[in-house]
């Protein structure tokens, strides 16, 4: 009787550890954040000429990269009859101080920019100056019907896996073509984005490199 209450107690400690490893597990699989990270590498697509425009990031499709010690960030913006001012975000994980870039607004581009590498978990948001321009252009009785374009939305590590260093290659890759033209679609395929290219697209795409 006394070895069929140890054995019974020793399963019961036996559950409970898997339980504790399991649910450890969980956690760990939870706090890391390429698997929970909201990303959003394709912005806009609400309404209005601003709002609906193409906005890419050029990272893997979970949206999380970590841009290496060149610290190299591609966007594309897509084509739009109306272009208004690019902004670019970077918010570290820990509340340190964000940095923030305004670009010119362009028409379709591929743009680069140096100086992306991170030492802790940091949100990289890009979106187009919609609200002013568009209040303006709709003054009137209807002007307060705005709608604010999603972002591109990832999260840049410090630590690259395998699918980073490969989007790191192709980045600095289209770094060499500064100042010239890539062709659209066949460079966004590159990164699993063709699918967004349709007829209203250039075939080339001016590659930028803003200092």
């Amino acid at each position: 009787m006394m070895r069929s209450a140890s054995l019974k107690s020793a399963c019961v400690v036996a559950l409970f550890a898997a339980l504790a490893l399991g649910d450890a597990a969980c956690l760990k699989v939870q706090s890391n954040p390429r698997n929970s990270f909201p990303g959003r590498r394709v912005g806009g697509g609400t309404r209005g000429d601003c709002n609906a425009r193409t906005l890419l990031h050029l990272v893997p499709e979970s949206s999380v990269f970590a841009p290496g010690s060149a610290g190299t960030l591609g966007l594309v913006q897509g084509p739009s009859s109306n272009p208004f001012k690019l902004t670019v975000l970077l918010k570290p994980e820990n509340d340190g101080t964000p940095i923030s870039r305004t670009f010119a607004a362009t028409s379709a581009a591929l743009i680069l920019i140096r100086g992306g590498s991170v030492s802790i978990p940091t949100v990289w948001e890009s979106s187009f100056a919609c609200s002013a321009g568009e209040a303006m252009e709709n003054d009137g009785l209807h002007s307060f019907i705005q709608s604010s374009s999603p972002p591109a939305l990832s999260l840049l590590l410090p630590e690259p896996e395998a699918d980073d260093q490969s989007v790191q290659l192709m980045l600095n890759s289209l770094f060499q073509r500064c100042g010239s033209t890539v062709p659209s679609r066949e460079t966004l395929s590159q990164f699993g984005l063709s699918d967004v290219v349709n007829e209203d697209w250039p075939q080339q795409l001016p590659v930028l490199c803003p200092s």
